[in-house]
């Protein structure tokens, strides 16, 4: 009986989907609408961005984010990303990524920097990417 519940509960932890990735938070909106298959998916994602890995960070900005608000909160994800790796190493990754393959960063970027919290006081940021990452800007405007 004692195995059959242990089994359980090991089953029960192992399935919760994660709103937080390597202290990267994947906000209400789009936690809420993805599936256990699609928080994993997410939860690969962010680890792999998080060591450079250029694919991941390309699928993240293909993400299925439902729209709307969870288009911000990938966004938001995308800034933590950022902020975690720096902007002179995600800078380095762009450059390596056909313009073809860059589209949609910008956008996501801006939301991210507007929208996010990526101070962790509460608020929303409200910055914008010419002034918080200007080599971003300037590569993904070429």
């Amino acid at each position: 009986m004692k195995k059959i519940i242990l089994l359980f509960l090991t089953i029960i932890l192992v399935s919760c989907k994660k709103e937080n990735v390597d202290k990267v938070i994947i906000r209400d909106t789009l936690f809420t609408h993805q599936s256990l298959n699609e928080n994993r998916k997410m939860e690969n994602l962010i680890s792999k961005a998080l060591k450079k890995e250029q694919n991941a960070i390309i699928e993240i900005t293909k993400f299925p984010d439902g729209g709307a608000a969870g288009y911000y909160d990938l966004g938001y994800i995308l800034t933590q990303i950022i902020y975690r790796i720096g902007e002179n190493d995600f800078y380095k990754i762009l450059k390596e990524i056909p313009k073809s393959e860059r589209n949609g960063f910008e956008e996501l970027i801006a939301v991210g920097l507007e929208y996010g919290d990526n101070d962790y006081n509460g608020e929303m940021d409200n910055k914008r990417i010419e002034t918080e990452f200007p080599k971003l800007f300037e590569i993904l405007n070429k």
